[in-house]
């Protein structure tokens, strides 16, 4: 895997750990020698993990709508910035240079992009890995929404195994790293969530 997006709030959230775990990542990315791809705000967890990756020595992508530069304080501190037109030319140019998607804690618009790259992978648009990093539990409701969805017959057990869902930065990259979720180091059958 050459690159990661990173879906994220653009405010801090209430606990630190958000942040701590925003850092994490950023970190692990670019010592892994991975691009961070995302939304090019330096506001909440996504500057968070933009700062922490290009702290590290890594390459950092931002990729921001012009209607968004007067609400989100554009990032000049990038590797890489792409302007483009509206939010769906800045996703597909996300999906079309990520390897794989990771979301932290975020809102509405994190939901709205995670769920896209699940609808796809779901019809087989893209087989790139898609991670949670689950920091406090956060996304421990979703998880079983999605559980209640396939219990109610409207998703199959399969859209669960699409979902790499880890607590701490590192092993969710390296969970997402390897051919079929597991850990790099581990054996044998697991389920993915």
């Amino acid at each position: 895997m050459r690159s990661i997006c990173v879906f994220a709030g653009s405010n801090d959230g209430v606990a630190p750990e958000y942040r701590e775990q925003a850092s994490r990542l950023g970190e692990h990315i670019a010592r892994c020698g991975m691009r961070l791809i995302y939304g090019g705000s330096s506001f909440g967890l996504m500057g968070t993990a933009a700062n922490a990756a290009l702290a590290s020595g890594g390459q950092v992508t931002g990729i921001m709508p012009t209607a968004l530069f007067r609400r989100e304080i554009v990032h000049e501190g990038l590797t890489e910035f792409i302007e483009v037109r509206d939010m769906h030319e800045r996703k597909a140019t996300m999906h079309q240079m990520a390897d794989g998607f990771i979301a932290l804690p975020g809102g509405i618009g994190t939901f709205e992009e995670l769920f896209e790259v699940l609808c796809w992978a779901q019809i087989g648009l893209h087989s790139k890995p898609v991670g949670l990093l689950n920091v406090n539990g956060y996304y421990n409701p979703l998880m079983e929404l999605i559980r209640h969805s396939v219990q109610e017959g409207f998703a199959g057990r399969m859209h669960l195994d699409l979902i790499i869902l880890e607590e701490d930065a590192g092993a969710l990259i390296e969970r997402m790293c390897s051919p079929n979720g597991l850990p790099l180091q581990q054996t044998g059958d697991a389920e993915t969530v």
